[in-house]
């Protein structure tokens, strides 16, 4: 399997994404029509909030607590949802503020500080039981070489990619959830893409290099 075959495998959306799906295609009229039960929501789409706070590099010793300041603010802001927005789309632009917001703060006390969050859940590192020794440590590279990528990411480029090719959502819902027009998205993923892209390349540079010397 080449390394990109390998990168896209790993970083494939989970089996729970589906249901944060399901809560985005719920037609506005239908959001606005009745109250949203916040522990019927919370309990549908804490998956996707957890999943995207670690992707974007909150270290795993905080990721408690940004979840909690999350569900904080959904929960006082949600009488002013009126469904301009998918809600997965709505509560995904607080995840963003929320922690950007913890990671401006841990930059002040040290600004040597960067997020190691994983990118890619532990059960999707593991794969097959049947892989080879080979083929596992050949799967563990590729996931650190995507982590250390996003980590080298700036914060901007690092979000849009996340939400484009993690969480698989358009450039305009991305646009209406981190609040920026939506050719500032297009530029940003056109650029974490290169950036990506690059990666993969030397990547594969390295492991040829492995096996012809």
């Amino acid at each position: 399997m080449t390394a990109r075959a390998a990168i896209a495998r790993s970083t494939a959306p989970p089996a729970d994404a589906v249901s944060a799906v399901a809560v985005s295609a719920v037609p506005e009229a239908d959001v606005q029509a009745a109250p949203i039960d916040f522990a019927k929501m919370y309990r549908k789409l804490f998956p996707l909030v957890g999943r995207t706070v670690r992707r974007l590099g909150v270290d795993a010793s905080a990721h408690e607590d940004v979840c909690q300041e999350v569900f904080v603010i959904v929960h006082r802001r949600l009488p002013e949802f009126r469904g301009r927005s998918s809600l997965k789309t709505w509560i995904l632009g607080i995840v963003v503020n929320v922690v950007q917001a913890h990671r401006r703060s841990l930059r002040r006390q040290s600004p040597a500080h960067r997020g190691t969050g994983e990118i890619v859940d532990p059960d999707q590192l593991a794969g097959p039981s049947d892989l080879s020794p080979y083929e596992a440590m050949t799967r563990a590279e590729t996931a650190r070489v995507v982590r250390d990528l996003l980590a080298s990411l700036d914060e901007e480029k690092r979000v849009v990619l996340v939400l484009a090719e993690l969480e698989e959502m358009p450039p305009a819902e991305i646009a209406q959830g981190i609040q920026v027009n939506i050719n500032t998205v297009y530029a940003r993923l056109r650029a974490a893409r290169q950036a990506f892209s690059d990666a993969v390349h030397r990547h594969d540079a390295r492991l040829r290099g492995g096996r012809h010397g």
